[in-house]
């Protein structure tokens, strides 16, 4: 029977350490760090966000702005108001909520925000530095991963790892993270041919490929790590994972829910990323 990784707790304990972080860092040198989210028209889901956001930054003592722009914003009005933010020495981590306007270009969005200030790392700069081992900022979801293997001590090193999903949110820079801890990396997608027989093989299996529940009890190995990234809506209209849950269950060793499982981490890499950011500043 699976040990189920409980992201909620791993998150709250996390977030109490960084409230502390932020207090002492005030105190010492003055500057509370601060993010700084930009949300263009009214994508209820991504307003959700923001507002978790925007809380999460409040909790832990930080400098939250958000800025909500209508759905008719030009490129250029955007980008002014990201060159603004660049120039703001109280703003350490800007953020453009993502998915923008389809007349928005959103690599040039991306690519406006400056590097030091990309709390998001997904500036090509930031990318570029995650694939050498030398970044500052790690994207939030691959880094809560990162989190909550390491607080429940589950080793990486020597081990096989499967991702599945190749996007540059999540897939690819997990395999990184996962490279850097000196684990063997497979990544899969849906060109991957008898994708049941490579993930059956994993030690570690990561599943972000958003589709309900398609990691099946038959492509699991006795005993592995399953990490579920994705969040879908079932038939019946509930939250589930990638993964099917309790297919899985109790041919694995550890398992994250969902919900429950790496969702809370998300926000809350981004606060350690803004603090990080903060910091960096002040050298």
């Amino acid at each position: 029977m699976a040990q189920i990784i409980d992201g909620k707790a791993v998150s709250a304990s996390v977030r109490e350490r960084i409230a502390k972080e932020t207090a002492e860092f005030a105190k010492e040198t003055g500057v509370i760090p601060g993010l700084a989210v930009i949300i263009v028209g009214e994508n209820p889901a991504s307003q959700v966000y923001v507002r978790n956001k925007h809380k999460a930054c409040q909790d832990v003592g930080m400098h939250s702005v958000v800025i909500e722009m209508p759905e008719n914003t030009t490129q250029e009005q955007l980008l002014e108001k990201v060159d603004e933010l660049a120039k703001d020495n109280a703003i350490h981590g800007i953020l453009v909520q993502l998915p923008l306007p389809a007349h928005i270009d959103e690599e040039e969005v991306i690519k406006a925000i400056p590097p030091e200030k990309d709390v998001d790392a997904f500036h090509p700069a930031n990318v570029g530095r995650i694939m050498i081992g030398n970044q500052s900022f790690v994207p939030c979801t691959p880094a809560g991963v990162m989190e909550l293997l390491d607080a429940y001590d589950i080793e990486i090193e020597g081990k096989n790892c499967v991702i599945i999903g190749r996007s540059n949110i999540v897939g690819k820079p997990q395999a990184m993270l996962m490279l850097q801890k000196n684990a063997t990396v497979t990544i899969c997608h849906s060109r991957t041919k008898n994708l049941a027989e490579v993930t059956s093989k994993a030690d570690i299996l990561v599943a972000a490929v958003g589709r309900s529940k398609f990691v099946t009890a038959d492509m699991v190995k006795e005993g592995a790590v399953v990490i579920d990234v994705g969040i879908n809506r079932g038939e019946d209209g509930k939250l589930c994972g990638d993964v099917d849950y309790d297919a899985v269950f109790d041919k694995v060793s550890y398992i994250t829910p969902v919900p429950g499982g790496v969702g809370p981490m998300t926000i809350t890499m981004l606060l350690k990323n803004t603090l990080t950011a903060a910091k960096d500043s002040v050298r």
